[in-house]
């Protein structure tokens, strides 16, 4: 009877494993999840997206290249945009350079626009400011350290419709372009130019002829100098002269004895 019992029992449970569906995998669970639709749906959209722009492209190749150039432009400009470091490298080499010049040979705006810089730098009064593409370089009004109520409120500090006027640099491109502009000509004192008449103080560029008659007597510089043509002159010169005296004697002579 028992064992009767035990192999009734064993057949129920093979049936019932049986009629059971095979029991799923986590990653078949994970996939038929709320998450796994949703990340499902995702790729699958930009999956398409991506196949739209390649096709767009190949279709239209110059309004492609054109978005290409554009995008290439835009992050050769964010990765060369320079900071604030560049800003104060530039300062105190163009500083120095300003220093190994004397007073009576500096440009007069050089020497201003970087004095007045360096007073404020060292007052803790310049500012930096990224704006993704170029970089900005302002003054304000106080240091940021500062423990002064004007300083720390914010209802007294300064509004921003007045940056334009704060503005002293723009870094685009890897340069700081108004420093730049600044230092040209560094080295030459507009005010002894100042009593010229105006002809004189404009400079215009040399013709092509003057720049080769230049040339011409700059490679000649660099021959030596011919010293026997200059010593038969003179000898041809002597016996020139010689002649002529000799030629005025015999007709004093001839005059005389007449």
């Amino acid at each position: 009877m028992s064992q009767c019992f035990v192999a009734r029992r064993l057949l129920c449970v093979a049936a019932e494993t049986a009629a059971s569906p095979a029991s799923t995998s986590r990653w078949e669970r994970l996939k038929s999840s709320k998450a796994g639709v949703w990340c499902r749906s995702l790729f699958s959209d930009y999956k398409e997206a991506c196949r739209e722009i390649f096709v767009g492209a190949w279709e239209r190749p110059v309004k492609s290249s054109v978005y290409v150039s554009l995008l290439g432009g835009a992050w050769a400009c964010f990765y060369t945009k320079p900071d604030v470091s560049s800003f104060d490298a530039a300062l105190v080499e163009h500083s120095n350079q300003l220093g190994l010049l004397s007073p009576w040979i500096r440009s007069a705006s050089s020497d201003g626009h970087i004095q007045s810089l360096v007073k404020l730098r060292n007052e803790g009064r310049l500012r930096h400011a990224s704006l993704g593409l170029l970089s900005l370089v302002y003054r304000a009004d106080y240091d940021p350290d500062t423990t002064l109520y004007e300083a720390q409120c914010s209802s007294l500090s300064v509004p921003w419709r007045e940056l334009p006027q704060r503005v002293l640099d723009v870094g685009f491109a890897g340069r700081w372009w108004v420093l730049d502009s600044k230092m040209k000509d560094y080295d030459v004192n507009e005010e002894e130019f100042k009593w010229l008449p105006a002809h004189m103080r404009v400079t215009s560029p040399p013709s092509v002829q003057e720049v080769e008659r230049n040339e011409k007597l700059h490679k000649e510089s660099w021959f030596p100098l011919k010293v026997e043509d200059e010593e038969k002159e003179t000898h041809v010169s002597k016996k020139d002269s010689v002649s002529d005296e000799s030629q005025i004697k015999s007709l004093k002579e001839e005059q005389t004895q007449a």
